[in-house]
């Protein structure tokens, strides 16, 4: 169990959170939900001593101990499976086993587990960390997107991890089912407030907002009734004989609290600039494509497909399977070895990829960085853009190295709204992005008039986009014509995680 009470810090006279007074109590498992911003990691780094509160304690039993998923990376030993029981001791020294049955539940083949965890991806090297803290057997696992790069089979496996767990949970993550499939109770940070409850995250949402329409529609006829008071006021006040009655009102209303509409909450609000495409053919048609770094490890071999001007196609499987080459494929920044992509003369493609994030100049302002895009965009246009990415006024002067990733994720996705599309390429879009965020790109993506092709191993958005799907499953690739239900119906996973 962990309290904390009357919780409290600032940074830079500008308060955080106050007055923060919360009980996980035993075995609770609590998913923990807030706009980018609200103080979720700052909260999660207080409970841990990585950082000192202003005001007020956490409180927990002698001896407790509290596993927090580090984004930091940090290895010491040369295999993996090594790395991974560097943290058993005493007592524990031979529970290697327990360490080898974890990561090959994160997709780790005995081979890979000999190899020197620094030499793998960083997608993998976060799965090394994971696997080291859940062989650690806290009394509390703090995890903070611990999805971020994991594929659907490792997800899948965490999900059933996190079930089987005895201990007490707090979760931070953007992928609503994996929440609400592991969670039992919501901790939310609203409006500076932070409340739990018991139940999933739509329940509270959805409580909140039916709550905040009843509040604001009372704010509305108590403003109503004022103005209505006021108005008798004003015409009666001068009368002798409606004098006594016109000041009993006005010391009423001088009592009465005068009280405002709750104010607009700012979300991601955008839609992806179309650029109309009239033609019948095909956007894209690769035929018998094969890609391969090594000879012996082909990537892709022998994949025809079309995209078609309305097609929402979701790329799905493990990683490091292929899944970002083909997107590389298609926009030319890799060569297949046999076969072709051909791009129709009118195709415009928007692109979005793991690694653009990181050629960002971290030198610029986010105005600036928007801005380079089309240089002869009118300045408003560029500021627009930038509000449209909740980068408001002021905030899109910020410089792109002290961004967060969830930021850089949004300055990535307002870089495609300077340039109109017919073709999106989305590599994991969701990463680093908030429930709310994950929300308004899903409406873009749903309400995006042109085709889609995107990697994402988020079941939400397969389940709310895909009407065709591209699987790099049992050591080859497929097209699946149909959703995501169709194909968990009609063909489901050889890989197994």
């Amino acid at each position: 169990m962990i309290k904390t009470k009357d919780l409290g810090i600032s940074f830079s006279g500008h308060k955080i959170f106050q007055n923060v007074n919360i009980v996980i109590n035993k075995k609770e498992k609590v998913g923990f939900i807030g706009k980018n911003g609200s103080g979720k990691s700052t909260f999660l780094k207080i409970i841990i001593g990585q950082i000192e509160q202003d005001d007020g304690d956490v409180i927990m039993p002698k001896g407790y101990k509290i596993g927090y998923l580090d984004q930091h990376i940090k290895f010491t030993h040369n295999t993996v499976v090594d790395e991974v029981c560097s943290v058993l001791s005493g007592d524990r020294e031979y529970e290697i086993w327990k360490g080898e049955t974890i990561l090959t539940g994160l997709g780790f083949s005995e081979e890979e587990m000999t190899n020197d965890p620094k030499g793998f991806s960083g997608g993998n090297q976060v799965k090394i960390n994971l696997a080291k803290l859940l062989l650690e057997e806290p009394d509390m696992l703090l995890l903070d997107e611990p999805t971020n790069y994991l594929d659907i089979h490792s997800i899948k496996w965490l999900e059933s991890f996190l079930n089987d767990w005895r201990g007490e949970l707090m979760l931070v993550t953007h992928d609503r089912s994996f929440m609400n499939n592991v969670i039992s109770h919501t901790l939310n940070i609203h409006r500076g407030e932070f409340k739990k409850t018991s139940g999933t995250t739509e329940k509270v949402l959805d409580k909140i907002e039916a709550e905040e329409e009843i509040y604001n529609k009372t704010v509305e006829n108590e403003a109503k009734k004022r103005e209505k008071t006021e108005a008798w006021i004003n015409r009666f006040k001068s009368k002798a004989s409606m004098a006594t009655r016109a000041q009993s009102k006005i010391k009423m209303l001088e009592k009465t609290e005068k009280r405002k509409k709750l104010s607009a909450i700012i979300n991601l609000d955008f839609k992806f600039n179309y650029e109309p495409y009239n033609s019948k053919e095909n956007l894209v048609n690769s035929s018998k494509l094969e890609f391969y770094y090594e000879q012996k490890k082909p990537l892709i071999k022998k994949l025809s497909f079309s995209i078609k001007s309305t097609d929402k196609i979701c790329i799905i499987g493990k990683n490091g399977k292929g899944k970002s080459t083909l997107l590389k494929l298609i926009t030319g920044d890799l060569e297949p070895v046999t076969g072709y992509t051909n791009k129709h003369i009118k195709t415009k493609i928007g692109y979005f990829g793991q690694m653009n994030i990181d050629r960002l100049d971290p030198k610029n302002s986010i105005y600036m960085e928007l801005q380079k895009c089309v240089p002869n965009m009118p300045e408003s246009k560029v500021r627009s853009i930038c509000a449209n990415m909740m980068f408001q006024d002021n905030l899109s002067n910020k410089k792109i190295n002290v961004l967060s990733g969830g930021e850089k994720s949004r300055v990535m996705l307002g870089k495609i709204l300077i340039n109109p599309a017919n073709l999106l390429l989305l590599d994991e879009p969701t990463n680093h992005l908030d429930l709310d965020s994950c929300d308004s790109l899903l409406a873009a993506i749903k309400d995006f008039d042109g085709a889609v092709l995107m990697v994402t191993h988020d079941e939400y958005f397969l389940r709310e986009v895909a009407n065709k799907l591209i699987v790099f499953d049992d050591n080859r690739v497929s097209v699946f014509e149909g959703t995501y239900n169709d194909f968990l119906e009609k063909v489901g996973w050889t890989d197994e995680y």
